[in-house]
């Protein structure tokens, strides 16, 4: 059954197992930035701290990356295969703002 949506935003059905892993990936991430605000608490030295901080900025890419790739074989596909071409039009906006 598809998910009811407005104009105003679109959802996604996702099964158990994206679910598992995209929150699993955020929960780390989660994770490390409340590490690096222990840091900043207990006055850790700076370049420890940026350490801390390009790997939750590699982590959040690699949750991006997933994430895209899930929605380009499912999501995109679909609407490809039906004729939504404006489909296309949002994902390279989408890329677009990735790669600011």
């Amino acid at each position: 059954m598809e998910p009811q949506s407005c104009d105003c935003h679109k959802t996604k059905e996702r099964s158990p197992e994206e679910y598992r892993r995209l929150v699993h990936r955020l929960n780390r991430i989660e994770g490390q930035i409340r590490g690096i605000r222990g840091m900043v608490e207990k006055s850790a030295y700076c370049p420890d701290i940026l350490a801390q901080v390009a790997a939750a900025n590699a982590a959040l890419n690699a949750f991006s990356r997933e994430l895209l790739a899930e929605h380009i074989r499912t999501c995109v596909a679909r609407d490809v295969r039906e004729g939504r071409a404006e489909t296309l039009d949002e994902l390279v906006a989408t890329i677009q703002k990735l790669m600011k």
